[in-house]
C-alpha cells in the first residue's frame, strides 16, 4: 500500500503513521530525512540539492521530488510506504504524479483549529530530559517541573498559539487544497480526529480497509 497521510499539524499524523507502520510493515518516509540522506550518500540529485542549501537557497520541488522518488523506488518501500506531510502543495502533487509514483489511497485526519490550538498549546517538555507533558491530558505531578528529573518545563515556540495560527493558516491555503485533488482521482479518505488516540487509530484502519 502506497499513502499519503495528511493533516494539519498537531492533528497526530505522526502517532498513527508509526501504528500504520507497525500494523502494515511499510515504512513511514520522512522528506528531512530522505534529503539528509541523498547528500550524505553523495548521490547527483543530493549534490544538486546540496548545492542549493550551501547556497543558502530552498531545494527545488524538482530535485526534493526527484530525491523522494530514488527513495521510493528502493527496497525499503517495495512493498508500501507512508508519506507523512508531503506533498504539501498542489504542484509538488502534480510533479509526484507525472514523475509516475503511484498512490493508492491519501487519509486525511480532520481536526477542528480550535482544539489543534488547545492541544498544542497545552504541551509542555522539559529542556533537560525531553520528556513530555500536557496541562489537560497527560499533566505533571507538580505544575512546570518534569516528574523524572525535576527541571523546570518549558512551551516549546512552535507550540504557542500564535505559532499554532500562523502554521494553520498555511496549511489550509497550501495544503488543504489538495484534498479537492485527489477526491476528484478517488484516492481520499477522511478519519475525524477522535479525543483518545486509539478510537483514531480504530477508524484509521478501517478506512484504510475500505480502501
Amino acid at each position: 500500500m502506497n499513502l499519503i497521510l495528511m493533516g494539519a499539524p498537531g492533528a497526530g499524523k505522526g502517532t498513527q503513521a508509526e501504528r500504520i507502520q507497525a500494523r502494515y510493515g511499510i515504512p513511514a518516509v520522512s522528506t528531512g530525512e530522505i534529503l539528509r540522506g541523498a547528500i550524505s550518500a553523495g548521490t547527483e540529485l543530493g549534490k544538486t540539492a546540496k548545492s542549493f542549501m550551501d547556497a543558502g537557497q530552498l531545494v527545488p520541488d524538482e530535485i526534493v521530488i526527484g530525491i523522494i522518488k530514488e527513495h521510493l523506488a528502493s527496497d525499503a518501500c517495495k512493498n508500501g510506504f507512508i508519506l507523512d506531510g508531503f506533498p504539501r502543495s498542489i504542484p509538488q502533487a502534480e510533479a509526484l504524479e507525472a514523475l509516475g509514483v503511484k498512490i493508492d489511497v491519501v487519509l486525511s485526519i480532520e481536526v477542528p483549529d480550535e482544539k489543534i490550538v488547545e492541544r498544542m498549546s497545552g504541551r509542555r517538555v522539559c529542556p533537560k530530559c525531553g520528556a513530555s507533558y500536557h496541562t489537560a491530558y497527560i499533566p505533571p505531578k507538580t505544575a512546570d517541573i518534569c516528574d523524572k528529573c525535576g527541571n523546570g518545563l518549558i512551551i516549546r515556540p512552535d507550540d504557542k498559539p500564535e505559532t499554532v495560527l500562523n502554521r494553520l493558516f498555511t496549511f489550509h491555503a497550501q495544503t488543504e487544497p489538495l484534498k479537492v485533488f485527489y477526491a476528484e482521482r478517488g484516492l481520499l479518505r477522511t478519519v475525524v480526529g477522535q479525543e483518545k488516540v486509539e478510537d483514531t487509530t480504530a477508524l484509521v484502519f478501517a478506512a484504510l480497509e475500505q480502501a
